[in-house]
């Protein structure tokens, strides 16, 4: 199959992805591909619709990165203090979400500020704003202040990388510098390679996952 194909095929795979994604309404997205690389632009109603059409091009076969360039187009603007008092109460009535994290609105797009120990609060943040109305995007620069130590921050992996059944831990390779984990080696799937990340952000004391895992289908 030449080039020229194989980026063809990929582009309709992830069209019929869209398509099939209930949380993906718009049909003003526009497709292009290079290497496996897919980019989404056009326009979409909502934040959390852009998230949702990043996630599902992830899920597709082939597709080892995303660019998302999609731009959310309101049908009605809302102004930022009543944003700001919906994204609030969406924090506190997470339980996840510790009270230390707040959130902070300028034109439409929320910037999540504070501080927390573990990944999952940050993320349950980030998650939790993301449906409020009316949002164009949003910056999670939540600071995460760990108390384990690099050497457990290691086995803790190592561990749960071999009790995965999506990760074949064999081939993946962990290290640490503080606070800080790298991931080495190969995978088969995007999918693979996230959850490879997941477990990694999954333990306690770690500030930084960076992710070189090669996707090799």
């Amino acid at each position: 199959m030449s080039a020229i194909a194989v980026e063809s095929h990929l582009q309709e795979l992830v069209r019929n992805e869209l398509l099939w994604d209930p949380q993906v309404t718009s049909d003003a997205i526009g497709i292009s591909s290079r290497d496996g690389s897919v980019t989404l632009s056009g326009y979409v109603p909502s934040y959390a619709e852009k998230v949702a059409a990043e996630r599902a091009v992830l899920r597709v076969q082939g597709a080892r990165a995303v660019a998302n360039d999609l731009i959310v187009k309101l049908d009605q603007d809302r102004i930022d203090p009543d944003i700001a008092t919906d994204a609030a109460a969406a924090l506190r009535f997470n339980t996840s979400v510790p009270e230390s994290i707040k959130a902070v609105v300028h034109h439409g797009y929320v910037t999540l500020e504070g501080t927390c120990e573990w990944h999952f609060e940050r993320d349950a943040a980030e998650a939790a704003v993301r449906n409020v109305r009316g949002i164009k995007g949003v910056t999670n620069a939540v600071l995460l202040k760990p108390k384990a130590s690099a050497t457990i921050v290691k086995s803790r992996i190592e561990d749960a990388l071999r009790r995965s059944a999506e990760v074949d831990a064999g081939r993946v390779s962990v290290s640490t510098s503080g606070h800080m984990v790298t991931l080495n080696g190969v995978v088969r799937s995007y999918a693979e390679r996230a959850e490879a990340a997941r477990a990694a952000w999954a333990s306690p004391g770690v500030t930084t996952v960076e992710n070189k895992l090669v996707v090799t289908p």
